[in-house]
């Protein structure tokens, strides 16, 4: 499936809505719920085996990627803000949380994220730090990425989790 050209078209998430979906180990979704149907545009039989990847933006940093992907490999949860790509073309700000799912004897089997709407105040410094870090994928790679993501937050004096979690609220 051929992935749409991006556009300008901006869709939101009601304050109640949250978007479920479940992948295996590859990513590959499992489950999506009517609102994650609804909000990408695609039908349920074009999502379910797909990679999740066919919703992500590429407005996205790819260190972001690289660190959710760390995190839930290793059973750690992980929260992000995420651009996602609709198949019309448009896109929609989500506060993810992703977790690995696990068996009963606490192997991990597929990967579960709920996503609700981003916290609006946040989208400026999002988006910023989103173009350079970016920016510097384009020109450099991601290793210059994630130094700059490092020393940003080593500025701040917080974590990526803290620092996250404050912007959302």
């Amino acid at each position: 499936m051929e992935k749409p050209q991006p556009n300008s078209q901006q869709y939101e998430l009601e304050d109640n809505d949250f978007i479920i979906s479940k992948t295996d180990l590859k990513g590959r979704i499992t489950y999506c719920n009517q609102i994650f149907i609804r909000l990408s545009q695609y039908d349920e039989k074009e999502l379910i085996g797909a990679p999740h990847n066919i919703i992500r933006h590429p407005d996205m940093p790819r260190i972001i990627f690289k660190l959710l992907w760390e995190r839930i490999q290793s059973q750690q949860e992980i929260f992000a803000f995420i651009k996602n790509l609709t198949k019309d073309g448009g896109y929609y700000w989500v506060f993810a949380n992703i977790t690995a799912s696990l068996d009963i004897n606490g192997a991990s089997i597929g990967y579960y994220s709920v996503r609700r709407k981003a916290n609006q105040e946040a989208m400026p410094t999002i988006i910023a730090l989103y173009q350079k870090l970016s920016a510097l994928e384009k020109s450099e790679n991601i290793s210059a990425s994630e130094q700059y993501l490092n020393d940003f937050l080593e500025k701040k004096e917080m974590n990526y989790d803290e620092w996250v979690i404050s912007l959302q609220g």
